[in-house]
């Protein structure tokens, strides 16, 4: 007699998110582009307009630019939007 073979069990890798939350109109579709060349980060919303760049080194990820941009939003306040 033999033995049952166990289940193997896959853990998905976790993926950075392509689209973010949106500060202004709250849906989920902020998206962050990076120009490594010239240190430029281009946030925009697909859904409310909202668009700014922000000058990023060059070890910044998208997910850290998101991060400068929310701070840098609720830092000015909600009713002056970034560059708009």
């Amino acid at each position: 007699m033999g033995r049952r073979r166990r289940k193997e069990v896959k853990i998905p890798k976790k993926t950075l998110p392509e689209f973010y939350l949106c500060p202004k109109c709250g849906k989920n579709t902020v998206l962050v582009r990076l120009v490594r060349k010239t240190g430029v980060a281009w946030i925009t919303c697909g859904s409310c307009g909202l668009k700014t760049s922000l000058q990023v080194g060059n070890n910044i990820d998208e997910v850290d630019a998101y991060n400068i941009f929310i701070d840098k939003y609720y830092e000015v306040g909600e009713e002056i939007a970034l560059n708009e």
